[in-house]
């Protein structure tokens, strides 16, 4: 434009201010989009601390990872079976805090109580028979470890899910369920496996073969279905048989949400105020004025 006319003559053909009127409109637009990038980085000022309460129940999880588990009476075999029933139980029982328990011929503690969900699924995942240091099916001491898990002074919110083949050889099992239903403790117990029995698979020097007693003959594992069931009746729970039901999961989530549970506090977290809006509202009038200049711009030229 200058390369057209002189200044003044120019001024005098033209719009007034011309020159100024693509910098302003420049100037609109870019700062509209600077506040509208503000707005959508959301900026939060204040902080206010809050905490979650909720109600729970505490669930210990019992889990069998004796030899005899290996036995496949019941596809790809019992411990597998056992391993994806407690995953699937831990993900239908979020909200609740769980521990888990493993045990062969002694108990062990895998996890306290937490409603860490995805480190009790990993927990439950990895377990095998090469975790117990003795052989056997403990479940008095998986009993009593849960007993000792609880708190004293909560008896309502208790419940210990056993899942095991029941070829239990401790006569204290009985008892210690007992013992378990009156501090206000319910057992659930799970049978896993069959009543018809099968062999148990063990890998010696790299090479499968069949678990023996002292004479040399195969040891055929099988199902106690009336420990299973005495051990649910003596802890006021209910027993099932993984062969049997679909509904296991359901139907315990049921009795479980049933008890009466606890105010426990899970987390605490910081609150922050949104103040996007204000920098949306300059963001939209600066557009605005872009386009109105815009508009007025062109209308004056072709006038």
């Amino acid at each position: 434009m200058d390369r057209l006319a002189d200044t003044n003559l120019l001024e005098r053909l033209t719009i007034p201010n011309i020159k100024k009127i693509p910098w302003l409109r420049f100037g609109l637009f870019t700062f509209g989009m600077v506040f509208g990038l503000i707005t959508l980085a959301n900026p939060q000022w204040g902080r206010k601390q809050q905490r979650v309460k909720a109600k729970a129940s505490d669930i210990v999880i019992a889990l069998d990872i004796s030899e005899s588990m290996l036995a496949k009476d019941i596809l790809p075999n019992r411990m597998e079976r056992a391993k994806k029933f407690a995953e699937r139980l831990i993900v239908s029982l979020k909200g609740e805090r769980i521990g888990l328990i493993s045990f062969a011929g002694n108990a062990y503690l895998q996890m306290p109580l937490t409603s860490d969900y995805a480190a009790a699924e990993i927990f439950a995942k990895s377990a095998n028979p090469n975790q117990a240091g003795t052989q056997g099916t403990a479940i008095a001491d998986a009993i009593e470890l849960a007993s000792s898990i609880f708190s004293e002074d909560d008896p309502y919110q208790k419940a210990l899910i056993i899942i095991t083949d029941g070829e239990n050889h401790d006569s204290e099992a009985l008892e210690q369920a007992k013992l378990a239903a009156n501090k206000g403790m319910f057992i659930f117990t799970i049978g896993v496996g069959t009543t018809e029995g099968e062999l148990i698979p063990v890998t010696v020097n790299g090479r499968t073969q069949f678990k023996a007693d002292k004479n040399g003959n195969p040891v055929k594992t099988a199902l106690n279905k009336s420990m299973i069931q005495e051990l649910a009746e003596a802890g006021n729970g209910k027993a099932y048989f993984l062969s049997q039901s679909n509904n296991i999961v359901g139907d315990i989530k049921s009795a479980i949400s049933k008890m009466e549970k606890k105010e426990i506090q899970q987390s605490s977290f910081t609150d922050y105020q949104s103040y996007f809006q204000y920098f949306l509202a300059v963001a939209l009038i600066l557009f605005i004025l872009y386009f109105v200049n815009r508009q007025s711009y062109q209308a004056r030229l072709t006038s």
